[in-house]
């Protein structure tokens, strides 16, 4: 490629927009790199390094030359550093590292910006390695003596290097961390007269914070990379104070402890004046930084709170209660300065001072309530619609934070006027009501009055979700907490929202059914219609039969759709659509319970045609599987009808190892469906069986499903009773194989709380078996592997990794072992102390439920009468 005539042309090609021509001159370089990489790689460098060359030229050099060492993927990433490593002469190395360096000095911006990225590519391969040693030492000289141009590009080149996210190239900087900071410091000082190089240099030290922890401890050190940031948030350019408050955010999140001296004597004045600039992004990481004051003290004190002992705690200095009189009015005015016409995902400053303000109420509690009451009376009737939207804001961005009984008289005082807020004439206004109103019914609920408040809350909600798109997640999101809020005790005939449940469900069936209606409004209306059906009282039912037909019907109406799909946004909707019928389906079956039952035909033919006709990579199939539990959990024996039609679909779920969601979704299911139908599952077992087994040896699906698999078979037994003997001994061996799975003290926690679920699948499945034996009078086959059972039994004991449900589930298996040898078949083993100890420790722990109380002390009583027994005879071993 040397030499070639046509090297401009290639380079210019691979940048442009016609993809023809990209696409060809991408392939030309690849076959270059294939053919003679040494020769590819020098041919680039030397027109990266071309004095001549137009800067756009030199700029594609530089990125065809960064390609040959980077890659987004970590396996074609190792290959490409391998390449560099492995078949490149010294001679080619030497070369285009030096013509790299060489090239920081070009007045070619376009070039000295490519340049810097390339030898970050080659740091990131050989600073790991200890190669290149002379590069800071370089880089350091650069910015020390070089021409500004060769001092920009060296600085950004060291930034380049600090932000990869190669954690060998990471590991290895804290070694080069005086070099990297004496070259930053030196550039961004006030002294330092180019702005391009000081921007450069302050970019580079925010890059390099992280590196330079040893520096930090040093009190002189850190005093003066403390002068330099602050002097940098007052420059002259907007820039630089951009990135002198992006260095004080990360500092603060990387350094808290060491920044009590420099709160009290500068960053305190600073930062509120930078809150306070004309340009918006100063103001923001000004707001930032007050953001990850408070983010590091709710930190710090939930570490704090954990600790065993005082030498243990970390230093906290309350930076953001001792600011709140100053912060706080501060970030009311920005929260003034919304922009009309900001789409939903756009971040300004009053979003960001939105977004501190809540992490002060939940860092200050009620001390931050003083001056938003304060802002909101003052606001609230504002003339200027900015003024009334931030008032709302405020007082909805402190209902996380304080004390729930010191907010309820806040908020039952201005309830009624919030409420009013939602027929303000800016929509502005009402939507950001409808979001306080959402923070409010969730976080502070106890203060809305059913007999005050609930009536014009729901009809105000409504409306503003029939009215306005851009209301509707914030009116369904407050709707969900009223109705989970006034659900009532299961089982009552009434609660709060019985007079509202008709007409709330007649509303939400309105704006489901809009041709117009936008698919996340929609799926929204869906959930609260879900939710409205789980809280609804005794008196409600009627309306809930009468619904289901509803829902039924337009789950039919769904399948013709399935041949209309023309394009993925079609095919979205419609998906999106089936499942959150059948979410709403589930929960109605799940409320009628048996009452279902007429109405199963139907509900199972749908499901089956969706079923049938769904393409694959799709979330229908689990939603649909979902309600289908539902029903056979309502039908019990009588769901079996339905099995040969569904089988197929459920076997193949649980073959499909590439959709693991579905798959797990199915073994879940082969517990429900066996649950229910009892011995009427079992022509289905031998199948089921065989898919549990395959999925259990597969190296396709993780680890977590195992303990899913194993309770499974637990579930199998207690449902087929007696046959389950047909399974006995693969089961058998699969669950001993299974106790020998351990957790090294080393482990990650991943690990350890594998092993414990794990240990909570074989117990319920040994629950399953042991039960399904005594029934059957089959306790005899079970005598082979009762040791096992108390090995692992007595590892689970001396094991500080456990939980609740682990101990429930081992309490139950003691329990059932000795009901199933009334005689006093396996006294000895009872007779342990470590067993007794254990059944004691369960039975006395305050933290536990009730129920797992209860079946220690069930445990307990069996293991009495089987050590009170008339036969005494030694566990075999």
């Amino acid at each position: 490629m040397e030499g070639s005539p046509d090297i401009n042309t290639v380079l210019t090609n691979s940048l442009s927009p016609d993809a023809t021509l990209r696409n060809a001159a991408e392939q030309q370089l690849i076959q270059a790199a294939e053919t003679n990489f040494s020769q590819y790689l020098v041919t680039l460098v030397t027109e990266l390094a071309n004095e001549s060359a137009e800067g756009h030229i030199r700029a594609a050099a530089g990125l065809a030359l960064k390609n040959a060492f980077t890659a987004r993927e970590f396996s074609r990433q190792a290959a490409l550093q391998a390449k560099w490593l492995n078949q490149i002469d010294q001679e080619s190395k030497t070369r285009v590292k030096a013509l790299t360096l060489e090239t920081l000095s070009s007045a070619n911006a376009q070039a000295g910006q490519a340049t810097a990225q390339v030898i970050a590519s080659i740091a990131t391969i050989e600073l790991p390695r200890n190669q290149w040693p002379d590069l800071m030492t370089s880089l350091v000289r650069n910015v020390s003596d070089g021409t500004p141009h060769q001092k920009q590009a060296s600085l950004t080149a060291i930034g380049f290097i600090c932000e990869s996210q190669d954690q060998d190239l990471r590991n290895s900087l804290v070694t080069h961390s005086n070099a990297i900071l004496t070259a930053v410091v030196q550039g961004a000082r006030k002294e330092e007269t180019n702005g391009e190089v000081r921007l450069a240099a302050i970019t580079a030290l925010g890059d390099s914070l992280e590196f330079v922890g040893n520096n930090f401890k040093h009190e002189g050190e850190r005093n003066y990379i403390m002068q330099v940031i602050c002097e940098a948030t007052q420059a002259d350019d907007s820039r630089i104070q951009q990135g002198a408050f992006g260095c004080l955010n990360r500092i603060m999140a990387l350094y808290y402890e060491n920044m009590r001296f420099y709160m009290e004597k500068a960053l305190f004045g600073l930062t509120i004046l930078g809150m306070k600039s004309e340009d918006e992004d100063v103001a923001k990481l000004a707001v930032e930084f007050w953001s990850t004051v408070c983010e590091e003290e709710i930190a710090i004190e939930d570490d704090n709170a954990q600790v065993e002992s005082s030498e243990q705690m970390r230093p906290f200095y309350n930076f953001s209660r001792v600011a709140t009189n100053e912060v706080v009015p501060v970030l009311l005015t920005l929260l003034t300065k919304q922009d009309e016409d900001a789409t939903d995902d756009e971040y300004n400053i009053s979003r960001a001072s939105y977004q501190c303000l809540q992490l002060y109420a939940q860092t200050v509690g009620a001390a931050i309530i003083p001056p938003v009451i304060h802002f909101v009376e003052a606001n609230l009737r504002s003339e200027d619609w900015h003024n009334r939207d931030a008032a709302v804001s405020a007082f909805g961005a402190i209902m996380d934070g304080p004390d729930e009984k010191v907010l309820e008289p806040i908020v039952k005082s201005g309830m009624t006027p919030l409420i009013n807020m939602m027929d303000d004439p800016s929509v502005h206004v009402k939507d950001s009501t409808a979001y306080a109103l959402g923070r409010i019914t969730e976080s502070c609920s106890e203060a809305i009055d059913s007999t005050q408040h609930l009536d014009p809350l729901v009809r105000s909600l409504f409306t503003g979700l029939m009215s306005n798109p851009k209301m509707a997640a914030s009116c369904c999101w407050a709707l969900m907490n009223l109705a989970e809020r006034f659900a009532g005790e299961p089982g009552a005939a009434q609660n709060p929202l019985t007079p509202h449940f008709n007409q709330s469900v007649t509303n939400l069936l309105t704006v489901t059914g809009r041709m117009d209606c936008e698919a996340a409004v929609r799926t929204a209306a869906y959930e609260v219609l879900n939710v409205f059906v789980q809280s609804s009282a005794n008196e409600s039912l009627t309306a809930v039969a009468s619904l289901s037909s509803v829902i039924i019907q337009r789950l039919e109406e769904t399948l013709p759709m399935q041949s209309q799909v023309v394009s993925v946004e079609d095919k979205i909707t419609l998906e999106d659509m089936q499942t959150s019928l059948c979410t709403v389906l589930q929960a109605i079956i799940q409320r009628l319970d048996k009452e279902i039952a007429p109405q199963g035909d139907r509900i199972m033919q749908v499901l089956l045609q969706i079923l049938a006709t769904v393409g694959g990579k799709s979330s229908v199939p689990e939603a649909a599987f979902a309600t289908i539990s539902g029903l056979s959990n309502a039908m019990e024996e009588e769901f079996v009808k339905y099995m040969d039609a569904f089988s197929p679909f459920l076997y193949n779920a649980l073959a499909n190892q590439e959709e693991p969601s579905l798959c797990s979704m199915a073994i879940g299911l082969v517990s429900d469906i066996t649950r229910s139908m009892g011995e009427r599952s079992q022509p289905y077992c031998d199948n089921f069986m065989n898919y549990l087994l395959n999925n259990l040896r597969s190296t396709a699906l993780a680890n977590q499903f195992k303990p899913a698999i194993l309770q499974c078979f637990g579930d199998i037994a207690g449902a087929i009773g007696g046959h389950f003997e047909t399974y006995l001994s693969v089961v058998a061996q699969v669950l001993q194989q299974a106790a020998t799975v351990s957790a090294s003290a080393e482990g990650s926690y991943e690990m350890f709380d594998y092993v414990v679920s794990l240990r909570e699948g074989i117990m319920d499945a040994w629950g399953g078996i042991i039960g399904a034996m005594k029934s059957s009078g089959k306790t005899q086959v079970l005598q082979p592997y009762v040791a096992s059972i108390f090995q692992l039994l007595n590892g689970i004991s001396t094991d500080v990794n456990r939980s609740e449900a682990l101990m429930r589930a081992s309490m139950g298996v003691i329990g059932d072992l000795a009901d199933a040898y009334p005689n006093g078949e396996l006294v000895d083993a009872f007779r342990q102390d470590w067993l007794t100890a254990l059944i004691k420790e369960t039975r006395v722990n305050r933290e536990f439920s009730c129920r797992t109380i209860e079946t220690a002390r069930w445990a307990r009583e069996q293991v009495k009468r089987q050590i009170g027994g008339t036969q005494n005879v030694m566990l075999q071993t």
